[in-house]
This record gives structure tokens, C-alpha cells and sequence, in this order.
């Protein structure tokens, strides 16, 4: 370690601190979504078997609509029902009933979600200029090899990274 240019390990460093925050972007990003999914339905009740949600009134919203190829599932409650409830106001200013989307894809769909992958995106690509001009311009040939090894490895997640961004690729 001590034959290492101190430049080549800070630069390291720096591109492993760019990795590091680009990865938690990408944690926020997906506790964001999964968070902001849970708030439309708080109180709500998914039955699986019977394929309906159930309100905090017992009242029951059924499938009226279904898309497979987007995994999209639309689900309406009673328009009379819940037009007389006492929580409509809370609940719904729709006079056609409560209406709840579960969308099954794990695409990118939802802007914050998008916008913490870009600015992943962006950091990974810092952090890969940063490895490859350091490649360029050390005269270890060891050393170069892990840098081109590195960066190889980051060259793929950004691909994967903006493969789903652009909506062609589910999320993994």
C-alpha cells in the first residue's frame, strides 16, 4: 500500500463514497415508493383469496377494471354505500365510489423513485470518470487492472440502473 500514488487511493476512495451514496439514494428511493403506495390504503384491508379490499366500514371494493399486461387492477367501492357513508368526506369526493389502483409492476412509475435512480445514475458515472482517468494514469499495471475490474462493474449497474429508468426493465 505504501508504493500506491496517494492519488489513485483517494480517488478510490472518493468514487467508493460517490457508490456508497448513489446506494443509499437508491434505498430512499424504494423506502419513498414502497411508503408512498401504503398512504392511499392506510385503514384498508387487501383480501387476497377473494381478491377485494375492505374499507374501515366493512364496506367492500371489487375489481371493475383489469389490465394483465400492465398489472393494473382497479377497485370500486358501492357508489350508494358510500355515498351515504359517514367517512366519505375523509375518504373519497368521488360520487362513483371509492376507487383503490394496485399496480403490480416493479417498474420505475413514481417520480421520487425516478429521481433518486437519476441521481444514482449520475453519481456511478462520476465516480466511473474519476476510475477511468486514474486507470489512464497510473503506471501500475496491477493496479490498473483492478481499476478497469472496478469499473467494468459499475459500467453494468449503471447500465442495469438505467435500463429500468428508461422503463424498458423492471425494477430488481
Amino acid at each position: 500500500m505504501s508504493n500506491l500514488p496517494i492519488e489513485v487511493i483517494f480517488m478510490s476512495g472518493y468514487a467508493i463514497i460517490l457508490s456508497l451514496i448513489a446506494w443509499i439514494l437508491e434505498l430512499a428511493g424504494l423506502h419513498a415508493h414502497r411508503r408512498s403506495t401504503k398512504v392511499s390504503v392506510i385503514g384498508f384491508t387487501y383480501h387476497p383469496e377473494r381478491d377485494v379490499w375492505q374499507c374501515p366500514q366493512d364496506q367492500h371494493l371489487f375489481p371493475v377494471f383489469s389490465d394483465p399486461v400492465k398489472g393494473k387492477v382497479i377497485y370500486r367501492g358501492n357508489a350508494a354505500t358510500c355515498n351515504a357513508c359517514r367517512s366519505k368526506v375523509a375518504c373519497t369526493d368521488s360520487k362513483n365510489g371509492r376507487e383503490i389502483t394496485r399496480e403490480e409492476t416493479g417498474e420505475l412509475q413514481f417520480g421520487m423513485q425516478r429521481f433518486h435512480r437519476a441521481i444514482s445514475v449520475t453519481l456511478l458515472l462520476l465516480a466511473s470518470a474519476i476510475l477511468a482517468v486514474e486507470s489512464f494514469r497510473t503506471d501500475i499495471q496491477s493496479l490498473r487492472a483492478v481499476l478497469v475490474c472496478v469499473l467494468v462493474l459499475f459500467s453494468a449497474v449503471i447500465f442495469r440502473m438505467i435500463k429500468a429508468l428508461s422503463g424498458t426493465s423492471q425494477l430488481q
